[in-house]
């Protein structure tokens, strides 16, 4: 008889957040792709620990790269603790990771990740974007359109 399987939730714990990267970054395609990470680190990021603001993502030899994340040490962590900005291997399916490393080559496209947090069966994923860089006027363009867009939600609003 087979083992049943536990319990999942829908909800997804978030652990890092690249919040500048919407800023900076117009993002095309989204990917969900998991982290190999050691024991120490994933003690460290179920505490709470992590941070992604400098980070990006590389494809070298076929294999997808979380380059400059930072997890720090695990505080109650002994001699076989982690480094705390080492590189990370992605876990990708091969085409996805074709159709990443064409995107960057050809079309001059960035791998951003935009968040670290642990699914519903408490895996740690990272959500990588496919994006392109930002210009100073078309980020200001974006700005004006958010605050419109909030100005027109808030006027719709009062109007009931």
């Amino acid at each position: 008889m087979p083992r049943p399987k536990p319990a999942t939730f829908d909800k997804r714990k978030v652990v890092a957040e690249n919040r500048r990267a919407r800023f900076d970054y117009e993002v095309e395609e989204k990917f969900e792709a998991g982290i190999a990470l050691q024991g120490t680190e994933v003690k460290s990021l179920r505490s709470g620990e992590a941070a992604i603001a400098e980070s990006y993502a590389e494809v070298r030899d076929g294999e997808a790269w979380l380059i400059n994340a930072n997890i720090p040490e695990y505080t109650h962590g002994n001699r076989l603790n982690h480094e705390p900005k080492r590189p990370r291997k992605l876990l990708l399916h091969e085409r996805e990771i074709q159709k990443l490393l064409g995107a960057v080559e050809r079309k001059g496209m960035t791998l951003v990740p935009l968040c670290v947090y642990f699914n519903g069966q408490g895996r740690a994923k990272v959500e990588l974007a496919l994006a392109k860089g930002r210009q100073t006027k078309d980020k200001r363009d974006y700005l004006k359109d958010r605050d419109w867009q909030r100005d027109k939600a808030r006027i719709l609003r009062e109007r009931g």
